[in-house]
């Protein structure tokens, strides 16, 4: 693993260098890189020992990845997410509210299902107000781009992801957009990927543990020379590392039951922000179709 010199200077550039290196990195470096990435705030404020606790590794193991990325220490590295809290540029608070709301959730027996409703509707809430905050505009704004420009838009996603795909398939179909739903059945992912060109665009959403299924599809189409937008949970995960653009997406955990609707609020502004740049529509005009009132 070589060892770089000169350290990155921001947090931004620091996610940038872990991206590229990452499949370079050892199993348990990997362990870190991915928290880095998924934990900006616990990484700038928690000690060395909370950090090691969380990720499931040595103290030492993080100094190591600290050096290799040319810092004389973790200290140095977790400056740069300081400085990033400071300048207002990082999400606030929703690993610790998570953390919170979880050990407040776990200390209940389950009563009435008023109660399990409460429950979820405060998770989901939480996972709602953080994802506005980690989907960057720009990119937002890049994800319609890539769905307007291609000629057919292909939708995977697999057992967890199956109802977001499924939705956004439906959803694009509404506002007129040719759209293909690889649904995998008899087993013929691969062959409803077969005719997929350069052309096109492929939204492939998947989250821990990725679905194999998925993760071919996206190898497929990248072949083939096809654009990519995931939707994961990770930046690093097995369909982000390959696409062109990734929308990360943190999912609410209640009672050890993962929730979707961030992954459907985001879907739901990825096509109506399509439908709308479709006809130039503004706000109080028409949408692209009457059927995506439906």
């Amino acid at each position: 693993m070589a060892e770089s010199n000169n350290p990155p200077g921001t947090a931004e550039e620091l996610r940038a260098a872990i991206l590229v290196r990452y499949e370079s990195l050892s199993k348990r470096l990997q362990q870190i890189a991915r928290y880095v990435l998924d934990e900006p705030n616990a990484i700038a404020l928690e000690t060395l020992a909370v950090l090691s606790e969380r990720t499931g590794v040595q103290p030492s193991a993080i100094v190591r990845f600290a050096k290799s990325f040319g810092f004389d220490g973790a200290t140095q590295m977790q400056r740069l997410f300081r400085d990033g809290l400071l300048s207002g540029t990082a999400p606030l608070g929703y690993s610790e509210r998570v953390r919170e709301f979880n050990q407040n959730v776990e200390g209940k027996t389950v009563g009435d299902p008023s109660q399990v409703l409460g429950e979820f509707v405060e998770g989901n809430v939480l996972a709602l107000q953080n994802l506005s905050k980690i989907i960057a505009r720009d990119d937002l704004a890049s994800a319609v781009k890539l769905i307007s420009q291609a000629e057919t838009v292909y939708v995977a996603g697999f057992r967890r992801s199956f109802p977001v795909a499924a939705y956004l398939a439906y959803s694009l179909l509404q506002v007129d957009k040719k759209t293909v739903f690889i649904d995998s059945l008899g087993g013929m992912s691969l062959q409803q990927v077969h005719g997929i060109t350069g052309r096109d665009l492929l939204i492939a959403v998947s989250y821990h543990p990725y679905a194999g299924e998925t993760v071919h599809v996206v190898d497929a189409a990248v072949e083939k020379g096809c654009k990519v937008l995931s939707i994961s949970d990770s930046l690093v995960s097995p369909v982000a590392k390959p696409a062109s653009l990734v929308l990360q997406v943190r999912e609410a955990e209640i009672r050890k039951f993962r929730s979707l609707s961030a992954s459907m609020c985001l879907a739901q502004a990825l096509v109506i922000s399509y439908a709308f740049a479709a006809t130039g529509a503004g706000p109080g005009k028409p949408a692209a179709s009457k059927r995506a009132k439906k």
